[in-house]
């Protein structure tokens, strides 16, 4: 019997994104959520790194109170009179004088038209019509994890009518390129187009008035659907806007849409096809700008986020604290909507070595179930029990037992629902028994940048890379006292920050609408350094070692200017634009432009054992 092939391990080399605690790369998204436990030294270079996001901020206290979780403001939309549009009937004739270009094709039999000339008529609708007559209301939600105070993708580059997501994909993606520290052109001489992939969605897509949002709402505001808005509204256009505008490859392309569990769901493809040889390099990602009042309103409806009235009588105060807003297994009343991109580079170990990649750890894999049968398509299932269990087994066959129970710990996904604070600690503390785990420290970082819906698990992912680089494990901030109901006999809850010493693995947990469960098992870059060592041998580590320290160099020199203010997203839009007359196409290989190797048109070994020999 042969020998299974030895799996790639995928690494991760970069990270990049934007969320309400600023900028992801070089962690200083996640020193944020850590402040008060920074050394001086950090916390200084934090708040610079924040102040080139927030021009105007009144000194630190502007710069901290315009971050994470807070009151909505008023840069999207005034959560103080939200536009709408009340039922009406007319109880007496209306004349009206309008466009002609937006009278409705037919008219109306009931409505009597005059022309006006300079293109206007005036209209007579009769007693009795149904009218729709605008008017707002105040948003019974205020709390939201924001973008900090002041920042603006779309002013960055030419956004061209963009919907948010996408001003955030391309800033977080380009955030991404300046931690990898190795300029494109190496990766493009180095690989063939099918050694690359790009996996990024949004699970809401693009809603806001510059995609699906226009097009659903333009009709009713009397307002005309635009040529861009439908295009640009797709849920995978992230990976779309990377491929053309950031990287300008030609590789594989995609993305998953899992609800909460999108930005695993779509790590998991990149690990999947490292894992197997398919790619060498893949980008994963995600883009959520949720905050618009018609979604809002409908999670508002499904009793699923916290209402300011419910805040203040959890408070008993007169005021709701809108900061506090997200209370992970504590006594909550619901989730706090959020924004976030979210991008990493993962590569094949060999790649990572060959090209002096910095190591920030490795997903060596990640498990996704559903619930199987279901009593409603929102309540939690036992999905999360198989996801979190293959998690902590895989923890055990590469980590060891000793390491699993006592340098291992989770990022809950910790929403701050009564329901989640139950069903999840249920899950994580029946998986602490099972493998002999007394006190498993569990994290939720909901409570700093709310709950991102499908980029989610990339917050989580950019704060466990930033718990190993710091040692650091951030504290569950609202949590004033641990609810009844919550299951937590072998679970570490804590409310301050903590040094719980060298970790090895952290377990990534997400529990998606519809029963889209996802853990993903991430190593410690030292772990993950032993594991090259056992495959690659000192000698190639070493050599390795070498040459991090050029890549090291040039993301330190790119942070200092991206801190400053002096770099701006990477958009190539129009620039080395390639058609098919440009390729060199033979039966054996295509090649393209700006690629030292071609993409190969070779038998796939996979099928050899079909075919019969002649």
């Amino acid at each position: 019997m042969s020998a299974l092939p030895v799996s790639a391990l995928p690494v991760i080399t970069a990270i990049g994104g934007i969320s309400p605690a600023g900028r992801t790369a070089c962690h200083h998204g996640f020193h944020r959520l850590v402040m008060d436990a920074l050394d001086s030294t950090t916390r200084e270079r934090t708040l610079h790194a924040l102040s080139s996001l927030m021009p105007g901020a009144p000194g630190a206290d502007g710069l901290l109170q315009g971050t994470l979780i807070r009151r909505l403001e008023n840069n999207l939309f005034d959560a103080d009179n939200v536009g709408i549009h009340v039922n009406a009937r007319a109880s007496a004739p209306l004349v009206l004088e309008m466009r002609d270009m937006d009278l409705p094709s037919p008219v109306p039999a009931s409505w009597h038209v005059t022309p006006l000339g300079d293109k206007r008529s005036r209209v007579a609708i009769p007693a009795g019509a149904e009218l729709l007559l605008p008017a707002t209301r105040r948003s019974r939600v205020q709390s939201a994890g924001q973008l900090p105070s002041g920042f603006d993708p779309a002013a960055l580059y030419p956004s061209r009518h963009h919907p948010r997501a996408l001003q955030m994909a391309v800033f977080g993606a380009s955030d991404m390129l300046g931690m990898l520290g190795i300029d494109w052109s190496v990766i493009q001489r180095r690989l063939a187009p099918q050694e690359i992939a790009v996996y990024a969605s949004s699970a809401m897509s693009q809603l806001d008035d510059n995609g699906f949002g226009g097009v659903l709402r333009s009709p009713a505001l009397g307002r005309r659907i635009t040529s861009k808005q439908l295009p640009l509204g797709f849920g995978g256009m992230s990976a779309d806007f990377i491929n053309a505008y950031i990287l300008g490859t030609a590789g594989g392309t995609g993305g998953m849409l899992g609800a909460c569990a999108t930005f695993l769901y779509n790590l998991q493809l990149g690990v999947n096809d490292i894992r197997s040889g398919r790619r060498r390099l893949v980008v994963v990602g995600t883009s959520e700008a949720p905050l618009v009042p018609e979604v809002i309103e409908g999670y508002r409806a499904m009793g699923a986020l916290g209402e300011d009235e419910t805040l203040r009588q959890l408070d008993n105060s007169d005021t709701a604290d809108h900061r506090r807003a997200c209370r992970p297994f504590g006594f909550n009343a619901g989730f706090t909507i959020a924004e976030s991109a979210q991008f990493a580079v993962l590569m094949d170990d060999a790649l990572a070595l060959e090209l002096g990649a910095d190591i920030l750890g490795a997903v060596p894999d990640v498990f996704v179930h559903a619930d199987g049968p279901k009593k409603s398509i929102s309540a939690p299932g036992v999905g999360n029990y198989l996801t979190m269990g293959r998690a902590a087994a895989l923890a055990r066959q590469l980590l060891g037992e000793k390491s699993l129970r006592e340098r291992t710990f989770v990022h809950a996904h910790g929403t701050g629902t009564p329901q989640n604070r139950t069903t999840e600690s249920e899950v994580l503390d029946r998986i602490a028994e099972a493998f002999g785990i007394s006190h498993w420290p569990v994290t939720a970082i909901k409570c700093y940048v709310g709950h991102s819906l499908g980029s989610a698990g990339g917050d989580q992912l950019a704060a466990a890379l930033g718990t190993f680089a710091t040692g650091i494990l951030p504290g569950i901030a609202t949590l004033d006292q641990i609810a009844p109901d919550v299951h937590a006999d072998r679970l570490t809850l804590s409310q301050a920050h903590t040094r719980p010493g060298k970790q090895d693995a952290a377990l990534i947990n997400a529990k998606g609408f519809g029963g889209n469960n996802a853990t993903a098992l991430v190593l410690s870059p030292e772990r993950t350094c032993a594991l090259l060592r056992a495959r690659h041998g000192e000698n190639a580590l070493c050599t390795w070692q070498g040459r991090v320290k050029g890549t090291r160099a040039h993301i330190a020199a790119w942070d200092a200017h991206a801190s400053a203010g002096q770099t701006k997203p990477v958009y190539h839009f129009g620039e080395g634009v390639i058609d098919g007359q440009d390729l060199e196409v033979s039966d054996s290989h295509v090649r393209l432009p700006g690629w030292a190797h071609p993409l190969p048109l070779e038998d796939d070994k996979g099928f050899a054992e079909y075919l019969q020999n002649d």
